[in-house]
């Protein structure tokens, strides 16, 4: 085996004029979750527990879209959702429809390892998280003033805002002035920026983790599920790979972009950057999308097709790297 490799992601798709004291909040917040994850690494914590360490940390800052800082939907709430795989025997759970589950991504191992299925949501896993004794906060605790002002201006705009992240002050200068703006099952976006996180761990023995969680989309309609929660489009994890997606939900749904990474490593024998770029530019038609990877050889790559993903990654042999642009 080629050591350990971990990365993590804050979401594809990036307003170009996003102010740069924001953009240094997000590296200054991948960074110290990607120390997270290496420390953990370097103490021989298995890949799995990793993935659900970091991205509950991710969680818990309101910075980007899971937990606390999610993306309200039409009725001014929050609904988040999760997943996680653990590679070696491609065990897997996943949750919708949170409305009050402090950190989603720990009640989707919780039904992965007490459940005797793979999903549940909305009510259910409301009811399965009590069962469970898991943390629990009024859906209030989730919602930020960024984000009731991001409401706002999609329900002035009637659309919905594939980018919350556009700061109050000053958003006329962001994304409507960008070319070839997003399109959602054909339906044009006027701006973007990221609305998922993720983390993907080979661990020294080789084994592989992925885990995705979300707020989803910004003025989205109640009862949306977007490809987070989805085992094999924004969530899989194998024994060659670990892969966490981001970006256009719709499009990596119908790509099952995810699954398609381990898919083209086992049956066209292309290593882990290369399975990466051919998804990107085959598998996304029109859609605008990202993903992080990790192979069971400690190899890490990451890949996008939109103009920045908000990322960092490292590997056991002394590469790190925390970007938003290409």
């Amino acid at each position: 085996m080629g050591g350990w490799a971990i990365a993590v992601h804050g979401g594809a798709g990036v307003d170009p004029n996003l102010p740069l004291e924001r953009q240094e909040e997000a590296k200054q917040l991948l960074t110290r979750c990607l120390n997270l994850g290496i420390s953990s690494l370097r103490s021989n914590v298995p890949a799995i527990d990793v993935v659900e360490l970091v991205v509950r940390e991710l969680e818990t800052d309101p910075l980007f879209n899971s937990g606390r800082g999610s993306a309200l939907t039409e009725k001014g709430t929050v609904e988040m959702e999760a997943s996680i795989m653990d590679g070696p025997k491609r065990r897997c759970g996943a949750v919708s429809g949170l409305t009050t589950v402090k950190n989603p991504i720990s009640l989707a191992r919780l039904v992965m390892d007490k459940s005797p299925h793979s999903y549940i949501a909305f009510s259910g896993a409301e009811e399965f998280a009590r069962q469970q004794g898991v943390e629990v906060v009024d859906n209030e605790y989730f919602v930020t003033p960024d984000n009731v002002g991001m409401l706002k201006l999609a329900k002035e705009a009637n659309t919905i805002l594939f980018d919350y992240r556009i700061p109050n002050s000053g958003y006329e200068t962001c994304g409507s002035g960008v070319e070839s703006p997003l399109q959602m099952n054909g339906l044009p976006i006027s701006v973007y920026a990221p609305e998922t996180v993720g983390c993907v761990v080979v661990d020294r023995e080789g084994r592989c983790a992925a885990a995705t969680s979300t707020g989803g989309l910004m003025n989205k309609m109640t009862g949306r599920i977007g490809d987070s929660p989805l085992i094999g489009a924004g969530t899989y994890a194998c024994e060659l790979c670990g892969v966490s997606c981001t970006g256009e939900g719709e499009a990596i749904i119908r790509g099952t972009l995810a699954r398609e990474v381990a898919a083209v490593m086992e049956y066209k024998n292309l290593k882990l950057h290369d399975a990466v770029d051919f998804v990107i530019k085959h598998r996304l038609d029109e859609g605008k999308a990202g993903l992080i990877a990790v192979s069971n050889t400690g190899e890490v790559a990451c890949g996008f097709n939109c103009n920045g993903m908000f990322r960092a990654c490292a590997t056991e042999d002394g590469f790190m790297e925390v970007a938003i642009w290409e």
